[in-house]
């Protein structure tokens, strides 16, 4: 696997597909290698988990476990960025994503886990995968697109 460039073809992809995950459109190449490289960064002080799906050789997929919180939250992460690429979608990529997310949680010592999503593909997902829907807030964010967008919280605990 190629690191960063093929993290940020999934970053772009998705982006580019509609998926309300931090970026507007255009996503170009720079923002995509900015966003990797402060990940990168996170990871390498203990403050996030990066796992990313291959197969075949090939960055397929991504997920992020946010292991640095607050003095008073210390038994939680928050799940961000769980990006599969269009075409590896509807395979069970997510899923596998989000299991190895809840092992990173627990390995680190975490017992709670809490996530935002735009998507109701995602939030199928995640509520096969045990997620508990807490509620919606309207407005929230913004598409890629620019439309606004309400955001649906979820928590999973892990103990």
């Amino acid at each position: 696997v190629d690191g960063i460039p093929a993290l940020c073809e999934i970053l772009i992809d998705c982006v580019e597909g509609g998926a309300s995950v931090g970026f507007m459109t255009p996503m170009t190449p720079d923002k995509a290698q900015a966003f990797w490289r402060n990940v990168v960064q996170g990871v390498a002080i203990g403050q996030r988990a990066l796992l990313v799906a291959v197969i075949d050789g090939q960055a397929l997929g991504t997920v992020q476990v946010i292991l640095g919180q607050p003095e008073n939250q210390p038994h939680r992460g928050d799940l961000s960025k769980l990006l599969v690429h269009r075409r590896a979608r509807k395979t069970g990529l997510g899923a596998a994503l989000m299991r190895a997310a809840d092992q990173a949680a627990r390995d680190a010592g975490k017992t709670l886990l809490v996530l935002d999503t735009a998507s109701s593909d995602a939030e199928r997902l995640y509520e096969r995968e045990g997620w508990v829907r807490v509620g919606a807030v309207p407005g929230y964010a913004l598409l890629p697109d620019g439309a606004p967008c309400d955001t649906h919280i979820f928590f999973k605990p892990i103990a």
